[in-house]
């Protein structure tokens, strides 16, 4: 497989040819009650082409870098604060007793903590935890499991959270106020949709990390975790904590817990948990003893692993900015529309999801796709017979599963590249459960439809 960011130039380049190949068009933006920017569904015209050139890539790479420096400076602070911690020693010492706790307990760690995020994630989004992301993958480490589990954890919990849509605002509440229902309604079959999609991710994780523990060669990642457990798990197991290993170890957590209640109660963005992540790395130096000089030099070192991720993050946001430069977004999201018209009705739910992953290639943020496709969609359910909650249920697997596949979403390409996790031995483990996730939801989406899924 290629690169990373070779796969990505890729995807670029097509959608290069995209702007040759698609015509130009453009919806109408209006205001609707709510004060939300919406298209006017019927107000799709076409307008001059304006074809992006390949020659302009590294512009619109630029672009694309300018566009994410939020959740670049995340990225690259959490791996200073992160690699002040492990220098502590502190959190490798709490990994191992943790790890002989769970030695024999592989079920319960895996849906514990997986539901953890879930929860978590169904107010917030994945991004908020690529912090998290390199103490999970070494407390998997640690079990015996190989660090494809251990990102799992987080980004497989948070998709199901994210996705199925209990409680999210930028997704489900959203849409509710663009379809005039109940903020809120629906939530008892969302939980069961929940609930469904849990238990089905947890079932193939845990038979995953079983296959991996009994042989780890036949992880994607058995050679660099060989590397990676020398470095970082292979340590001596202490009688007890010191003082200062305690303090480190509470920086750690509190400052954690401050960036989820941040993100929940206070509507922290990204730039917020950057300095929460700066704050973390002092306090967690001054707490271990470090000179000033010793947390410069970690928290430098820190920043620099993370380099790869911020560099395939910024490029994976240029995909968007060739599109919206080549006008062909409204153009792709109208052309679905209108194909969807004449689908039979049982199939018409699953095929909104279809068409929302499709969708979700180019608008990979979860607010910005509901205000572009709802508009369209809820008009198109109206004249089928699909209740609007159906239609919203349809776009929040779309938008949300599919981040977890494709190479342009910054949830799953920050999270790998936090714990340097090539994309294409993801994808070697990622494929089948995808594959899994589109079944189970083309199925609840059917009952939704057959059940006439309300507004209540």
């Amino acid at each position: 497989m290629p690169h990373s960011l070779v796969i990505i130039a890729i995807i670029m380049a097509a959608a290069v040819v995209l702007t040759w190949i698609i015509p130009a068009g453009s919806f109408e933006r209006i205001q609707n009650d709510a004060g939300i920017t919406v298209i006017d569904p019927q107000s799709f015209h076409y307008i001059g082409s304006n074809h992006a050139s390949l020659f302009s890539l590294p512009r619109f790479m630029v672009e694309g870098y300018v566009g994410s420096v939020d959740l670049i400076l995340m990225i690259l602070f959490s791996g200073g604060a992160f690699e002040v911690i492990t220098s502590t020693g502190a959190l490798q010492n709490l990994i191992a007793k943790m790890s002989r706790y769970f030695a024999q307990r592989e079920a319960v760690f895996i849906v514990g903590v997986m539901t953890f995020f879930a929860l978590i994630c169904t107010t917030i989004g994945v991004n908020t935890f690529i912090g998290f992301s390199p103490i999970m993958v070494m407390f998997a480490l640690s079990l015996g499991y190989d660090s494809i589990v251990g990102v799992a954890l987080i980004l497989l919990g948070g998709a199901v959270g994210f996705s199925t849509g209990m409680l999210n605002l930028n997704t489900t509440i959203i849409s509710q106020r663009m379809a005039e229902l109940p903020l809120y309604s629906g939530i008892g079959y969302r939980f069961v949709c929940f609930a469904v999609y849990l238990a089905v991710t947890a079932a193939y994780l845990i038979r995953y990390a079983k296959r991996i523990k009994n042989n780890p060669r036949l992880s994607p990642m058995y050679e660099e975790d060989l590397q990676t457990r020398k470095q970082s798990v292979e340590i001596t197991l202490e009688e007890s904590m010191g003082i200062r290993e305690i303090l480190v170890i509470i920086t750690l957590f509190v400052s954690l817990g401050v960036i989820v209640y941040g993100g929940i109660m206070w509507k922290w963005d990204l730039n917020d948990n950057s300095a929460v992540f700066i704050w973390t790395g002092i306090i967690a130096g001054l707490a271990a003893g470090f000179s000033p000089s010793k947390i410069a030099q970690c928290f430098t070192a820190g920043a620099r692993r993370m380099i790869g991720a911020v560099l395939i993050l910024g490029m994976a946001r240029s995909i968007s900015v060739v599109l919206n430069a080549g006008g062909v977004l409204d153009t792709i999201v109208y052309g679905i529309g209108q194909a969807i018209y004449g689908i039979p009705k049982i199939l018409q739910g699953p095929i909104m999801f279809l068409a929302n992953v499709v969708i979700n290639i180019f608008i990979v943020s979860g607010s910005g796709q509901a205000t572009v496709v709802m508009p369209v969609f809820i008009p198109v359910a109206d004249m089928i017979g699909i209740t609007r909650q159906t239609t919203i249920l349809a776009f929040n697997f779309g938008d949300g599963f599919c981040n977890y596949i494709i190479p342009m979403s910054t949830a799953l390409m920050g999270n790998l590249g936090a714990v340097n996790i090539p994309y294409e031995k993801w994808m070697k483990f990622m494929w089948k459960l995808f594959l899994i996730w589109l079944a189970v939801g083309s199925i609840l989406l059917v009952i939704a439809q057959q059940m006439n899924y309300g507004p209540m």
